[in-house]
């Protein structure tokens, strides 16, 4: 006995095949005249054992200051991988140079959102400035600037921030020579604008002064305001400090 069946078809699926991007890779102090390299044993095992690329297949490198190696796999050894440079391309830096100085938060994976983000935004340097009301703890730079190196990789930059050791407040706002100087605060007042309404040259160099929860004393925006730094407002509501950071960096970077 014949059963009835039921065929359903269906279109073909459509595949669109994408090139596969060439892995990306950080490495500091490589110089202009370098034609082979041997890059460290993290990035060897990473490029050897997990990606298992072979000789002749291509990478590229960055030394974080604004130049890309595109460089070809010579001997893929899983501690010391040697590659040899075939292209330099040199990128220039960003038209809007921006320094966040801010305060370090209590919650340390917080802070490290914000320097994957600000990172990403394409923040030039960053300060971490000890305030007043900054809760005390053991700031780890290379933790942070790895952090920062990782950022700069996912998001194909290849400047790679400034990452400054902690500073107190009164010296960074006293020793400051950035031409364009504000910060954000949250006591109400008359004069205060917003980033947008600030005339700022998109060629200079800022500096944005973000405080710690709690905000800056009234000491600390007086000195900062008798060494030309001007007030602004990140908007209506009250902020976290990482996102004020990230509010402050996305205005200033992508500054008309």
């Amino acid at each position: 006995m014949w059963k009835r069946c039921l065929v359903l078809f269906y279109p073909p699926l459509l595949f669109t095949l994408q090139p596969m991007s060439i892995p990306f890779f950080y490495k500091k102090d490589i110089t202009h005249t370098d034609t082979t390299l041997v890059l460290d044993e993290d990035t060897s095992k990473h490029v050897v054992q997990v990606l298992r690329m072979q000789n002749g297949e291509l990478i590229r490198l960055t030394d974080g200051a604004g130049t890309i190696f595109k460089c070809a796999i010579a001997d893929n050894h899983r501690k010391k991988c040697v590659v040899t440079v075939i292209e330099k391309t040199n990128i220039s830096l960003p038209t809007s140079q921006v320094c966040l100085a801010i305060s370090p938060v209590k919650n340390n994976s917080r802070f490290e959102w914000f320097l994957e983000k600000a990172t990403e935004i394409g923040v030039r340097e960053i300060v971490p400035l000890i305030c007043e009301r900054t809760e005390k703890q053991h700031f780890k730079w290379d933790r942070m600037n790895s952090i920062l190196i990782s950022a700069m990789l996912q998001s194909q930059q290849a400047w790679l921030p400034v990452l400054q050791e902690p500073q107190k407040f009164a010296v960074s706002v006293s020793n400051n020579s950035i031409a364009q100087k504000i910060i954000a605060h949250c006591i109400a007042e008359d004069n205060k604008k917003t980033i947008a309404q600030l005339a700022l040259k998109q060629k200079e160099a800022s500096i944005i002064l973000i405080g710690p929860e709690g905000d800056f004393s009234s000491t600390e925006i007086e000195l900062a305001l008798a060494n030309q730094f001007i007030p602004v407002s990140l908007g209506e509501t009250r902020l976290r400090t990482e996102t004020a950071g990230i509010v402050a960096a996305t205005l200033l970077v992508n500054r008309g």
